[in-house]
């Protein structure tokens, strides 16, 4: 490896565990500030022309302190990208142009494709957060809220928010983990019932996005660093904790806990889940069943330590 390159990947490993700080405090905040709504249960979901989903609960009492699991968004709990989706609804209200928003998802599924490129991680970076520069932080949450009601909501996929719910109801924390904007993953996070989530943290100039990242987008690696930073200031053993997700990228965050499941996983994923045993679940078949349990190897541990609640969530069809 040359001199040059070197420092690249040096410098790229700073702004990973920077991107992961930043994350792992925004949720930490968001969790325990002042003004937290974290897990407060969200309106009415659905699910377009599959079913429709129940409000969400009540959040359970934290029972079990040290264990807790991290959900992937794009195509693990949501269907198809969530930035875009938000991307469309600003498109919608004349933030930018059509030809704008064709560009950013040129962008996105360059970058999703080949996330690992130096050049393409660099241009992604800059280009990420670019229809938000100049914008009010008050301004961009608020218009998350509609366009999740709008966009998202029908795109939740009910196996994956049922897998959720059952660590809730087993008295452990969840979070979302996603390169989306931190604002919108905590608003994803709050409609669902959930803890929280850790998402890719913008330059705020008072109230106003600068259009730049602390550190860089939370992906691959950064979201590993983030997991094991927030899971510091929870006090989380990560040895207890699962992880889900649906793409090879993913798999530094797989692998910083004690349990991986790969859920509508990309063929690259199903691969490495095969070589490592990991669970593999799937939810794009439209396939139902009658129940949903935790992963075999979570299961196990709970039954060790009381009984799981779990609530059946999916009406069959």
């Amino acid at each position: 490896m040359t001199r040059g390159r070197s420092r690249l990947f040096g410098a790229r490993a700073g702004r990973t565990e920077i991107a992961g700080e930043a994350s792992a405090e925004a949720a930490y905040q968001a969790a325990h500030g002042e003004h937290s709504t974290a897990g407060t249960p969200g309106g009415l979901e659905t699910t377009g022309d599959l079913e429709p989903l129940e409000p969400a609960p009540a959040t359970p009492p934290v029972t079990d302190l040290t264990a807790g699991a991290f959900f992937d968004v794009d195509n693990t709990i949501m269907q198809g990208a969530s930035v875009f989706h938000f991307a469309r609804g600003l498109a919608a209200r004349d933030f930018f142009s059509t030809g704008d928003l064709l560009r950013f998802a040129a962008r996105q599924v360059r970058f999703r494709l080949s996330g690992e490129n130096l050049h393409d991680v660099s241009d992604a970076r800059e280009q990420a957060l670019s229809f938000v520069a100049g914008r009010q932080v008050s301004q961009i949450v608020e218009l998350g809220e509609d366009i999740y009601d709008e966009l998202m909501a029908d795109r939740i996929y009910p196996g994956t928010l049922a897998l959720a719910r059952q660590h809730l109801a087993a008295g452990q924390r969840v979070w979302l983990v996603t390169a989306t904007p931190s604002e919108l993953a905590q608003i994803i996070a709050r409609r669902l019932g959930l803890t929280g989530a850790l998402g890719s943290v913008s330059e705020v100039d008072g109230d106003t996005y600068t259009g730049a990242l602390v550190g860089e987008l939370l992906h691959g690696p950064a979201k590993a660093a983030a997991v094991r930073a927030l899971a510091a200031r929870e006090g989380l053993d990560l040895r207890r904790c699962t992880a889900y997700s649906d793409s090879v990228n993913d798999v530094p965050m797989l692998s910083v806990v004690g349990t991986a499941v790969a859920v509508n996983p990309d063929a690259a994923l199903r691969d490495v889940a095969r070589r490592r045993n990991w669970q593999i679940v799937d939810f794009r078949t439209g396939r139902k069943a009658a129940r949903i349990g935790l992963p075999s190897a979570l299961a196990v541990g709970l039954a060790g330590g009381g009984a799981v609640v779990a609530r059946r969530l999916i009406r069959p069809r």
